[in-house]
């Protein structure tokens, strides 16, 4: 039984992570070329937000309750992107200083212009 819950619940994690626009939006921001899109994004917030209270108020005023499952989408994705921005900045920081740091391991540091010489390595034959 256990076994059969988990099952579905995986396959209905993937499918909505798969097709559904916030969710795609939102895998894309969260790749390494996506992430400097994660501050514009977070204003996709606002229409979730109007498009929530929009829903709740038609509910509260014709009565309508099924109204209030996409009072709580809309707030649900709208909370999503005011998260996905500065997490995603500071993911983007993170990244930029440590591929900043790689460059610098790699290339050697620069003084006044000129690279700086490493002493190259002395080989020495020992007779014996």
């Amino acid at each position: 039984m256990f076994g059969l819950i988990l099952g579905v619940t995986a396959r209905a994690y993937y499918v909505v992570r798969r097709f559904m626009p916030t969710n795609i939006a939102l895998a894309a921001i969260h790749t390494r070329r996506g992430l400097k899109w994660g501050l514009p994004a977070t204003l996709l917030a606002v229409p979730y937000t109007f498009a929530m209270v929009l829903c709740a108020g038609l509910a509260d005023n014709s009565g309508a309750g099924w109204l209030n499952l996409f009072a709580l989408l809309f707030a649900w994705n709208s909370l999503k992107f005011l998260v996905a921005g500065p997490a995603t900045l500071i993911t983007l920081v993170r990244v930029r200083g440590r591929e900043e740091r790689c460059r610098a391991t790699t290339a050697g540091h620069f003084n006044g212009g000129e690279q700086e010489r490493l002493e190259e390595p002395v080989f020495s034959q020992s007779r014996g």
